[in-house]
């Protein structure tokens, strides 16, 4: 991607994005795209400043109507033990399904209205007492999203 000017993403054999690589990482498509450049996606009905993604309803930066994906990082994802009190507006409840380490950080996959991957640090994981099966509340800032036409 740092030395491209033009990405071709084939996924089964199918052409599903092309573009410039920034617009490509910051606009996936596809699930596999989404992986690809780090993100999670998720595809729903925007009414606003609000997408509903199946029966969960994300407040996210930007107003959009219609159909539509939001984005965010796994970085953006805060993790607790019970429902968090405060200003984040995006906030469900998950079981987490794995946790692996993922460089300098650890990457838990949540299960939940929405599947998501949260980046949290090793200490972190230990205060939380992470272990699959276990439900935890989780929290993305709108600020933290980006919608867009789907």
């Amino acid at each position: 991607m740092v030395l491209a000017d033009r990405l071709i993403v084939i996924e089964h054999g199918h052409i599903v994005q092309d573009g410039v690589p920034g617009e490509v990482a910051r606009r996936p498509r596809t699930d596999y795209v989404a992986r690809l450049v780090g993100l999670n996606l998720h595809r729903g009905v925007a009414d606003g400043g609000r997408v509903k993604v199946g029966e969960l309803l994300l407040s996210t930066s930007e107003p959009l109507e219609g159909a539509a994906f939001v984005a965010f990082a796994p970085a953006a994802v805060a993790l607790y033990r019970s429902r968090p009190d405060g200003s984040p507006r995006n906030v469900w409840e998950a079981r987490v399904e794995g946790v692996e380490r993922h460089g300098d950080h650890v990457r838990v996959h949540l299960e939940g209205p929405i599947s998501a991957f949260a980046d949290i640090t090793p200490a972190a994981l230990a205060d939380l007492d992470l272990t699959p099966g276990r439900r935890v509340w989780a929290s993305v800032k709108a600020t933290e999203t980006h919608a867009y036409p789907a």
